[in-house]
């Protein structure tokens, strides 16, 4: 009887880790999936995977970090094998590199509002392979350098860098109004 007591104490535990996390981070989830995946119904399919994967891995969630580092590591992880999947069908990811040098088929159209701004700039991140997309992710969702490097695995340095580099890619590009969302 203590052990099926003891299982359902762990049960509820991890109940509660996952509800609280997704109070906590789940517009943060949410605009993470928005992120890294244009199509309503597979945005729907990863944020749903997303969630899954998060309340599942609370199984195992010992404490040893707080719950912030642990979510965005296993939502980003979710995420960027989505992605991997979908370039396996459709390969559209590109390098800083190629990005910076894509020719702009909008180029002098001009955002009307912001919610245009923000789809053409949603747009530019999803060209992103995995791990750029994964860094300025975190870092519009103002997790520091530390932190990012907790979730990707790189040097606080190379994620300053990092983010320094795809941000002035990013304006550059935005600035030369392109690519606009349809």
């Amino acid at each position: 009887m203590e052990g099926k007591e003891a299982i359902s104490s762990g049960a509820a535990s991890q109940v509660d880790l996952y509800q609280d996390a997704v109070r906590e981070f789940g517009t943060s989830l949410e605009r993470l999936a928005r992120a890294y995946e244009s199509d309503p119904e597979k945005r729907r399919d990863l944020s749903q995977e997303i969630h899954f994967q998060l309340w599942r891995s609370f199984q195992i969630y010992d404490g040893r970090c707080s719950v912030r580092t642990w979510v965005y590591p296993v939502a980003h992880h979710v995420a960027a094998s989505h992605v991997l999947r979908e370039r396996k069908i459709f390969s559209k990811l590109v390098s800083l590199e190629e990005l910076e040098t894509l020719p702009d088929k909008h180029h002098g159209q001009s955002a009307a509002d912001q919610r245009e701004n923000l789809s053409r700039l949603s747009v530019l991140i999803q060209q992103l392979k995995p791990l750029d997309r994964q860094v300025i992710i975190s870092y519009l969702e103002d997790l520091d350098a530390v932190s990012i490097g907790e979730i990707t695995g790189l040097s606080p340095g190379n994620v300053a860098m990092r983010v320094h580099r795809i941000k002035n890619i990013l304006a550059r590009r935005f600035h030369q109004g392109g690519p606009h969302a349809e």
